[in-house]
């Protein structure tokens, strides 16, 4: 069945977008007479778009003086757009060096929700390619990187998670609370992660976390690829590197692991 696009919401979008717009471009705050006239709105229509919009947190109105100013939800948004930005640009030297050592596919995933999203990634010298995941989310609990972002989590978070279903991706995809819960125990004592045919029956993984400041958990970096390469054999070997690959990222960015 073919999608069919509303036309008036569109429009009501595009028009909610361009009043955020004009409120970035604006000295602190802006009437709505002001952002009506601006953009070539009805005032009744501005006021309504205006007052979404603040039921969402994109923007804020002033008690006194009636006027909006942009929400403390964009100023977050902004920030972690920001943050992610920064912490490609700092970790993709890493990541092509990593990919050059160990000739398979380098990653660099964050916590998004409840998945991994991969936000940088290169590749290896290998003729056989993995494709590009930048962009695209993976379940926490099936993946070698979000195994790490997930040990970094209360265990509130985790029960959470559980109580509402893990999906088994394969027969060695872990799904109880138990076994769940002392594998990312596991990968807080030593440091890094595996997954192996947990996410997809031939692909196997490692990877270790990027802390910030705080020694917070912020990114994990990861190596994937075909299980006839990345074998149980090689794990001791390229958990090293992608240790190493992580904790040049973690002082990059001015980080330290935590205690």
């Amino acid at each position: 069945m073919a999608l069919t696009i509303d036309g008036n919401a569109v429009r009501s979008v595009d028009r909610a977008a361009a009043l955020l717009l004009a409120l970035g471009d604006c000295a602190g705050e802006a009437g709505v007479t002001e952002l009506a006239r601006k953009l070539g709105l009805h005032k009744s229509t501005a006021s309504r778009l205006l007052a979404t919009l603040e039921k969402r947190g994109l923007v804020e109105q002033d008690d006194e003086t009636g006027k909006y100013r942009l929400g403390l939800v964009v100023i977050r948004l902004a920030e972690r757009a920001e943050r992610t930005l920064d912490l490609r640009s700092i970790a993709m030297p890493e990541l092509e060096r990593l990919a050059r050592l160990t000739h398979e596919t380098a990653g660099l995933g964050v916590l998004d929700g409840d998945q991994l999203l991969t936000v940088a990634q290169a590749d290896g010298p290998n003729l056989i390619a993995m494709g590009d995941w930048t962009g695209r989310g993976a379940a926490l609990h099936a993946v070698a990187g979000g195994k790490v972002l997930m040990s970094a989590l209360a265990e509130r978070e985790v029960m959470r998670m559980v109580r509402r279903g893990l999906e088994k991706r394969t027969e060695r995809t872990i799904t109880g609370l138990e076994p769940l819960l002392e594998e990312l125990a596991r990968i807080r004592r030593r440091g890094y992660a595996t997954a192996m045919g947990e996410y997809d029956p031939g692909l196997n993984a490692v990877a270790a976390p990027v802390h910030d400041a705080r020694g917070a958990v912020i990114a994990a970096v990861d190596v994937w690829g075909p299980a006839f390469r990345l074998t149980p054999g090689r794990m001791p070997e390229l958990a090293m590197q992608v240790r190493s690959a992580a904790g040049a990222i973690t002082s990059r960015l001015g980080g330290t692991t935590a205690a």
